[in-house]
């Protein structure tokens, strides 16, 4: 199969080839790896048992899936992919805001596949073959992860499309098998001598919610266009979209973190996942984790791999995909090193996923605001003029931004930084919210009614061209 040329330029209606039902395949494939799994190990490791594990899992990953799902429908619509279309509210420039966001979000998840998935492989090889596990193990079983993943996201979505609809049945049923393989020691009671992280029940019982619930469906705020690009609104509703979207994201996340619990809780894992993990593993049972650790790993970290090289590739327009792709495989990789060698796995886990909900749900906020006030109208000749160096177009504004949307996403940004309660940092708001983490609703909050009332009296750009400023034109400055 041929590497994929297109970057986050317009997919053509003949190429779009894709229906809901590859969406489905998709968002399950990709996420029942190890990098998922850990995510419902957190709660436990936050002091709670089986239920109220289960609960905020449930509770965050539905809420935080409500807020998400509606943007496939943006990318249904512009045919390109999320930070692109976001131009459309945020400006052609502006639109950069998402670009970054979906940067960060996908460089920082695709460290901890790899992260996790390694530490899994060199642990259960260790077992296995007596495999030394000492520093130069990591560091091979690192990079030889971190070149498959690379070499998936380069060929681009067919591979990675291919790729996930045989993980998707294959690593479902690894996961039944493990349940049987761990199930002789489960218990529902947290781990021996654990107590609740934030002293009480329902801020640690939130805290789980928010850092490994809603986290989850958060970090496709920018990815789930990558994939609804290549649907056809011609040939599927939105709706089918919207519920093949819903469905994806809840089975596709919620089936490895609930994994997650119940093995943890199994071995008894507290301040650590991939070592008990291993370590509780009937001998049997080995094979088929190395299995799990390994090819999963690659098919998540792949795609969050070729979404970063998007988002690369829409920052830097004289860039290609490819390249682009090389670029941040690298310093995901460099990041892998760190999360092993240097940080603390759940005080960093907690604190990166915080930070970038935070962060994150303001600008999906608004792009869903502005997907609703346009109608699903998108112009995408004028939704590329960054991308072509040309200047002009209905989405220009004020010099390519947006400026009110822009200050919104700021103001709904800070406001959600100040309320978070991380291992790390903790915001000068928590006071306010009786000490409970509450920086998502603020977050969302603020970044929504600040756009609703800054744009309250501005009309949006009709997608036929009815506010036009200079046509689009060559801009010497940053031609390509």
């Amino acid at each position: 199969m041929p590497i994929e040329q297109r970057g986050v330029d317009t997919v053509p209606d003949e190429e779009r080839t894709s229906g809901p039902r590859d969406l489905v395949s998709i968002l399950l494939g990709s996420n029942l790896a190890l990098g998922v799994v850990i995510f419902g190990w957190l709660p436990v490791s936050f002091g709670l048992g089986f239920w109220p594990s289960v609960t905020s899992l449930a509770a965050g990953t539905v809420a935080g899936t409500l807020l998400t799902a509606p943007l496939a429908l943006v990318s249904l619509r512009s045919a390109t992919n999320l930070s692109t279309s976001s131009g459309a509210h945020f400006g052609v420039r502006g639109r950069l805001i998402g670009s970054v966001i979906g940067l960060l979000l996908s460089l920082g998840y695709t460290a901890l596949t790899l992260w996790v998935g390694g530490d899994a492989v060199v642990g259960t090889l260790h077992r296995l073959l007596g495999l030394p596990a000492g520093g130069a193990s990591y560091a091979v079983v690192y990079a030889l992860l971190a070149g498959a993943t690379a070499l998936g996201a380069v060929y681009g979505y067919r591979v990675l499309l291919r790729l996930s609809k045989v993980l998707a049945l294959g690593l479902t049923a690894l996961l039944a098998v493990g349940v049987v393989a761990y199930a002789g020691t489960f218990t529902t009671a947290p781990p021996h001598g654990s107590s609740y992280l934030l002293g009480g029940f329902w801020q640690t019982w939130l805290l789980a919610a928010v850092s490994a619930g809603l986290s989850g469906p958060i970090a496709f705020i920018t990815l789930l266009g990558d994939y609804s690009r290549y649907i056809s609104p011609r040939r599927h509703s939105g709706r089918k979209v919207f519920g093949a979207t819903c469905l994806g994201l809840v089975v596709g996340l919620l089936v490895p973190q609930l994994f997650g619990t119940f093995t943890a809780l199994a071995v008894g894992a507290g301040s650590d996942y991939a070592g008990p993990l291993v370590a509780g593993a009937p001998f049997w049972y080995l094979a088929f984790l190395l299995l799990n650790a390994s090819a999963g790993s690659v098919g998540n970290a792949g795609l969050m791999l070729y979404s970063m090289g998007l988002d690369l590739d829409a920052i830097l327009p004289r860039a290609t995909r490819t390249r682009a792709t090389a670029v941040v495989a690298v310093l995901s990789t460099v990041l892998v090193y760190a999360g092993h060698f240097l940080w603390a796995a759940q005080d960093a886990m907690t604190s990166f996923v915080l930070l970038m909900t935070a962060v994150g749900t303001p600008w999906a906020v608004i792009t869903v605001i502005g997907f609703v006030r346009c109608r699903g109208a998108y112009d995408p000749e004028s939704l590329q003029v960054y991308n072509r160096g040309t200047r002009g177009g209905v989405y220009w504004y004020r010099a390519g931004w947006h400026v009110r949307a822009a200050a919104a996403w700021a103001l709904g940004s800070v406001v959600g930084v100040l309320g978070v309660d991380t291992p790390f940092y903790q915001g000068p708001l928590l006071p306010l919210t009786g000490g409970i983490d509450l920086s998502f609703l603020l977050a969302a909050a603020v970044g929504g009614l600040a756009y609703l009332a800054l744009t309250v009296r501005e009309p949006h750009p009709a997608a036929g061209g009815s506010r036009t400023p200079a046509a689009p034109a060559p801009a010497p400055a940053e031609a390509g």
